[in-house]
């Protein structure tokens, strides 16, 4: 990822600076960051982090971290398996500058691991096509026995443990505003902003909890989306010649838009603007984790067929969010979660163990968050709760809150809620309470049967009250919902289905 995508990941800057910077360059010369303080358009200080929390491209095979041999296996591995030929494509598959392939080519050379095939186009030197001559196949299958991790280089372990540090989410601090922005759309009171931006801001543990359907993990969800900053996920890491597989396209997702990287591809730039490739510029991570989640999610995950590593759960979600969603309705005893994560959560590091024996740490920097409708006491006892430094109560929201939050849902559904109607819904739902998610799931009811009965969609008390029998099976036959029920039988154009 070059300079600019960064500073656009990160809301620093929009694609027209990059753009105006770019331009100034190819008049004055220099490097993108220094055009970009001549305009006014950053502040060095503001630059300088930026540049700073990004890895910086290795220039020698030291400087990689990872031992020249294990670099040339991995390099043995892409000429057997893909046929990879050149210094370029070799350079683009394990995520290292040509120079420092072309260094890993010469050595396996000097070993006669490769032989030379001639260029393949012009007179380039990464152009130079090669093979492995039976010495090399040789030596690339026995690499393959080690182990079957074909991918970008891996970083040391301790560049991925200083790399968690610089980029902590409490680096972060967000305001009020920041905050209010990302619940957009969503009705949300101020008692709500008070508690969550401190716990947000400090990046540690989070206990959300109420009664069912209130809005915790719509909450915990949107949270994510307020975070601006990037993070670089490595793709895997070493560990004492082990390979830890990080990186998840499913979980870390890039931290430019598709259509920004485009528009800033086009703009071009220089290539001694850009970073480490063994590194992933990415959002911040969200792993959503409910009633599926096991124990073993939480351990090295290792495969015996391919003789790698995978990352638990909760390390694929570093410098992101964790949401233990639904807690205590997995189908593990809540306790033994909680064991699990008393280090962590007291001293933020975790401790890990290969099958070698050898043991690792980590640096846990995360927003840890459980949500739960049980009561926090049935789950956890007074040390594991004082563990968790914030609690924040979700109630269900008042008649006020409701209204709106039934209209705003209306307007997404075509729907035009009455007062009448809406009295109408506040009564009968006067035994089980209020919720937040009641209007969406009466409004969609209605939408259903609408388009069931090939009716323009219209919210009346009689539809309204067919939605409510359906939400809560004891309030199904109260008197008003019947009568409700009873009238939209005989209503001209609501035909129903004949007996059989």
């Amino acid at each position: 990822m070059r300079l600019g995508e960064i500073l656009v990941a990160r809301g620093l800057l929009k694609v027209s600076d990059i753009n105006t910077a770019l331009k100034r360059q190819l008049v004055a010369g220099g490097r993108l960051g220094e055009n970009l303080i001549a305009l006014g358009l950053i502040e060095p200080e503001v630059l300088d982090s930026v540049i700073h929390s990004t890895p910086a491209i290795p220039t020698t095979i030291a400087e990689t971290g990872i031992g020249q041999r294990n670099l040339l296996n991995l390099v043995l591995k892409f000429m057997h398996l893909e046929c990879v030929e050149t210094i370029t494509e070799l350079a683009e598959r394990i995520k290292l500058p040509p120079r420092l392939v072309q260094q890993l080519i010469l050595d396996a050379s000097q070993q006669r691991f490769v032989q030379s095939l001639g260029s393949s186009a012009g007179d380039n030197a990464f152009s130079i096509r090669y093979t492995l001559s039976e010495l090399g196949r040789a030596a690339a299958k026995e690499a393959l026995a080690q182990t079957l991790y074909v991918g970008p280089a891996p970083v040391p372990l301790a560049a991925y443990q200083d790399q968690i540090q610089k980029q902590r989410i409490a680096n972060e601090m967000l305001d009020a505003t920041t905050l209010r922005e990302g619940f957009r759309g969503l009705v949300v009171s101020d008692y709500y902003l008070r508690k969550l931006l401190p716990a947000i801001n400090a990046g540690r543990s989070v206990l959300l909890f109420g009664p069912s359907g209130n809005g915790k993990t719509t909450l915990a969800t949107r949270i994510a989306t307020v975070f601006r900053d990037v993070v670089y996920v490595p793709y895997a890491i070493d560990v004492g010649g082990q390979i830890i597989r990080i990186f998840d396209p499913a979980i870390h997702k890039p931290s430019v838009s598709e259509a920004a990287a485009a528009m800033l591809s086009a703009a071009g730039g220089l290539q001694r603007e850009q970073f480490d490739e063994r590194w992933v510029a990415c959002k911040r991570p969200v792993i959503i984790a409910g009633g599926e989640l096991t124990l073993n999610m939480l351990d090295l995950q290792h495969n015996p067929d391919t003789r790698f590593y995978d990352a638990p759960l909760h390390i694929k979600a570093l410098n992101g969010m964790l949401l233990i969603d639904d807690f205590g309705r997995q189908k593990f005893d809540p306790d033994q979660l909680l064991n699990r994560w008393i280090v962590p959560m007291e001293n933020q590091i975790d401790y890990f163990s290969l099958l070698s024996g050898a043991t690792f740490s980590l640096p846990i920097d995360q927003l840890l968050v459980f949500s739960t409708n049980l009561r926090p006491s049935d789950l956890m006892d007074p040390a594991f709760l004082r563990r968790i430094p914030y609690k924040i109560k979700l109630f269900a929201p008042s008649r006020d809150e409701y209204q709106q939050i039934f209209e705003n849902v209306c307007r997404l559904y075509g729907l035009v809620l009455t007062e009448e109607v809406f009295d109408f819904i506040i009564d009968e739902l006067a035994v089980c309470g209020l919720a937040y998610y009641q209007p969406k799931f009466i409004c969609e009811q209605v939408t259903e049967y609408c388009k069931s009965f090939n009716q323009p969609p219209e919210l009346t008390k009689e539809l309204a009250g067919e939605a409510i029998s359906n939400l809560y099976f004891d309030i199904a036959n109260s008197p008003d919902v019947e009568r409700a029920q009873a009238r939209s039988l005989g209503r001209p154009g609501f035909p129903m289905p004949s007996a059989a």
